[in-house]
């Protein structure tokens, strides 16, 4: 009697450890291909600053002198098309307050590097259309020069044509014969009013 007990008993083990091989044991197991970690959200796309801060030049509310205003303009990897956008900008209309020394109706031609040397290319309106004082052109000339000195590394000095041309003045006054490096002699301090004070006009003459 005892050893029929001991059957049965063994026969029910087997049927328990039956189940829970083959039909218990597959629940505690997710469904083969999906994953026990929460679903995460999408990662957020990087944001890529596509702008780079340039100094243009204007003058001044007086008349007298010229300004350095930051704007922020398209980052270009290529130092050529970089100076281009620059001077796109720097020809267009000045911000309020200020004007702008590059005669109205000014165009960008062209634009190329040779070595550290630029060579922009400006249509007629940039002599045409000048008022031809000595200052003025000075500002003309030096808010061209500086904004692509300044804002491009790469370049140490720039020339400037007209309408595909050397020229040796833009109205009679500074010498556009070779390349001029930057010269912040005419461009006011920051946050300090723009005065008159001494022009020295004997090393662009």
């Amino acid at each position: 009697m005892r050893r029929d007990y001991w059957m049965y008993g063994l026969a029910v083990v087997a049927v328990i450890g039956i189940w829970v091989l083959f039909i218990g044991l597959p629940r505690w197991y997710p469904p083969e291909g999906t994953s026990t970690a929460a679903a995460l959200p999408p990662a957020a796309a990087p944001i890529v600053d596509n702008l780079v801060p340039a100094t243009l030049f204007y003058i001044s509310e007086d008349g007298m002198r010229l300004v350095g205003v930051e704007r922020r303009l398209e980052r270009q990897p290529d130092p050529a098309a970089q100076a281009r956008i620059i001077l796109e900008a720097q020809l267009a209309e000045p911000p309020a307050t200020l004007l702008s020394p590059i005669p109205s109706g000014t165009a960008l031609r062209a634009f190329y590097l040779s070595g550290q040397d630029a060579f922009v290319d400006l249509s007629a309106e940039v002599a045409l259309g000048h008022s031809g004082g000595s200052l003025e052109e000075l500002f003309t000339v030096y808010a061209i020069v500086n904004a692509v000195t300044t804002n491009v590394p790469a370049v140490n000095a720039v020339q400037i044509l007209v309408n595909g041309q050397e020229v040796d003045t833009l109205v009679g006054h500074v010498d556009l014969q070779h390349p001029l490096a930057r010269n912040l002699q005419w461009v006011a301090e920051p946050d300090t009013p723009a005065s008159p004070g001494p022009v020295d006009q004997s090393d662009p003459l």
